[in-house]
């Protein structure tokens, strides 16, 4: 088996559903210790002349990994994959992948990172560097790196995944063969009575005219209300 298969991979993006590949870079060493944070939002105000807080749901936060691990030009690490680079060069090349501008998003590059089982789809949030070895002319050969990724996705599919059924949001439906208006309003609303403000938001001339696979708009409930 490649020892390269074994590495933790940070694969690079031009695009945000990452179907354009730019890059990728292969750890020369598996990292010391990950950690996973996950965070909920709340609202904590408290309303005016009261004490206590109900602690209303706001937005779950996105899942942030930090990675720890080395770069090292001594050639003493042990299963080590680049000792022909510089810790300079190697810096270069992972600052280039995953911090560096890509000039057609005009932004950093989007990323996945793939260890094993593990795969995060996410974005460079922050990447300290610690240098703590250095030869006898001052040149680094040894270099600690602490980076922070955002869990990221694109918006269609963050919107599949979490498939919101709040009657307040504004959804869309693809007809599928046999549904019909007042179906789909009711699966939506709860109640089949706001199948013709339906029609007309998606400017349909009859409740029965819709064929399969016509994408319909639902908007939120008070504004389909009469």
């Amino acid at each position: 088996m490649d020892s390269n298969s074994k590495k933790l991979t940070v694969h690079a993006y031009s695009d945000k559903r990452l179907e354009r590949k730019t890059g990728e870079f292969v750890l020369p060493i598996n990292p010391e210790k990950y950690e996973q944070s996950f965070k909920i939002e709340y609202d904590v105000q408290p309303a005016q002349g009261s004490q206590g807080v109900e602690g209303r749901f706001k937005s779950t936060a996105p899942e942030e990994l930090q990675l720890e691990f080395l770069f090292d030009g001594t050639g003493t690490a042990y299963g080590y994959t680049r000792p022909d680079q510089t810790v300079q060069q190697q810096m270069d090349e992972f600052k280039e992948t995953v911090y560096d501008m890509e000039g057609t998003i005009h932004q950093p590059r989007y990323l996945k990172l793939i260890w094993k089982d593990f795969t995060f789809d996410c974005i460079l949030s922050q990447m300290k560097v610690t240098y703590t070895l250095f030869d006898s002319e001052g040149s680094p050969v040894r270099a600690k790196l602490n980076c922070t990724f955002l869990n990221y996705k694109e918006t269609e599919r963050r919107v599949r995944e979490e498939n919101k059924s709040s009657p307040d949001l504004t959804h869309t439906r693809v007809v599928m063969d046999q549904q019909t208006l007042p179906l789909l309003t009711h699966e939506i609303y709860g109640a089949t009575k706001y199948y013709m403000e339906v029609a007309l938001a998606n400017e349909l001339t009859s409740f029965r005219d819709i064929r399969t696979g016509v994408r319909l708009s639902f908007p939120p409930l008070e504004k389909a209300e009469p």
